[in-house]
């Protein structure tokens, strides 16, 4: 049903009210970005407590019971439903349990610049950068620091926050009169004009709290996983024989050096195997997704970890709910698309696995 619908412009284009003109490309780069940052971080954390759990047990009784009841609330959260931990994801990692409600109104931020930006007399955008997203400027005069975008060849604006160019405004009140250059006019202010507020992020932006964006995203997907990777890791480390341990230890290999080229080696394509699994789970994941994001109309793929984003199954979603048959079509091919996502992940994965196993003998 979908295959007639699949075509560059529905891999290229954004959503749009007109389906022959709608595409996935927010929602497709959305899913990659949340899903690979949420395999990175979930992967060296989900073995190393398996690891820590399974190699490493403590031998105190103190330390018996911690374990018990670590192990027992591991196999607890890997039954809780998705929504809880969109929940959860909502309260810790896009509003940090308020804990930066007191400080500045965005909270603490690195690698963004704000600005008011007016229009000139000339209908021509001027930006004045500003410290802080709470900033307002109530006055312009002569002498501020501001930009302006670029021309192209044609005289049309270039929107690139990267690109701007410095220039000199002139200032007037209600009783003066309008210069009569028009290169003075494109850059004339009255004294009272009205701002808005824009931002430029670098590809390193980073805030705290960490608001709706991808990092949000990413960690809350790695809650729901995070418990079926630790298990599927130990069952994989308990799987290896004690025999190879035990002839590791006899020939003087500490502990670690026994994890690091024995057991874990010997481990890895269980470990792959449940990695696989837990990574299709976040793959089609709509409910903590919807929490954290929010919003599923995006035009524009993320740019950084803190942009915006929405992911495949929520736009596919969006789609079947329409009555017109032909979002129906572009939703199936979303689908097609989704599990060419899906197969690509495992895909890894399953290379990864074939690379590590090795003959226990």
């Amino acid at each position: 049903h979908g295959f007639p619908a699949l075509s560059m412009t529905l891999l290229t284009s954004s959503p749009e009210p007109d389906p022959t003109q709608a595409g996935v490309r927010p929602a497709f780069f959305g899913t990659v970005w949340v899903c690979a940052l949420c395999g990175l971080m979930t992967l060296p954390i989900g073995i190393a407590t398996a690891i820590l759990l399974e190699e490493f047990p403590p031998k105190s009784k103190i330390g018996a019971w911690i374990y018990s009841v670590i192990q027992l609330n591991i196999s607890n959260l890997a039954g809780v439903p998705s929504v809880v931990y969109g929940i959860l994801g909502l309260t810790a990692f896009v509003s940090m349990f308020g804990l930066f409600e007191r400080q500045q109104s965005n909270g603490f931020e690195v690698g963004v610049t704000y600005y008011n930006q007016f229009f000139s007399e000339g209908s021509r955008a001027i930006l004045i950068p500003v410290d802080k997203v709470g900033d307002e400027i109530t006055q312009v005069s002569e002498g501020m620091e501001a930009y302006t975008f670029p021309r192209a060849a044609d005289g049309s604006t270039i929107v690139d926050y990267s690109k701007l160019v410095p220039t000199d405004i002139n200032v007037i009140t209600v009783d003066d009169p309008y210069p009569d250059d028009p290169q003075v006019l494109e850059n004339t202010l009255f004294a009272n004009s009205q701002a808005g507020r824009v931002s430029q992020e670098s590809w390193y932006y980073f805030r705290l709290p960490f608001g709706r964006g991808v990092l949000a995203g990413a960690m809350t997907l790695m809650l729901v996983i995070l418990p079926v990777i630790i298990i599927a890791s130990q069952e994989s480390l308990r799987a290896i024989p004690h025999s190879l341990r035990a002839g590791a230890l006899g020939l003087g290999a500490t502990p670690w050096q026994v994890v690091r080229t024995v057991t874990l080696p010997a481990a890895i394509p269980g470990i792959m195997t449940g990695s696989i699994l837990a990574m299709s789970r976040a793959i089609g994941e709509t409910a903590p997704i919807l929490i954290i994001a929010g919003i599923v109309y995006i035009r524009s793929a993320p740019q950084h970890l803190m942009d915006d984003f929405t992911v495949m199954p929520l736009q596919i979603y969006n789609w079947t709910s329409r009555p017109q048959e032909a979002f129906h079509d572009i939703a199936a091919a979303g689908i097609i698309i989704l599990l060419a996502i899906l197969l690509s992940f495992n895909a890894v994965a399953v290379f990864i696995r074939q690379k590590m196993q090795k003959p226990l003998s």
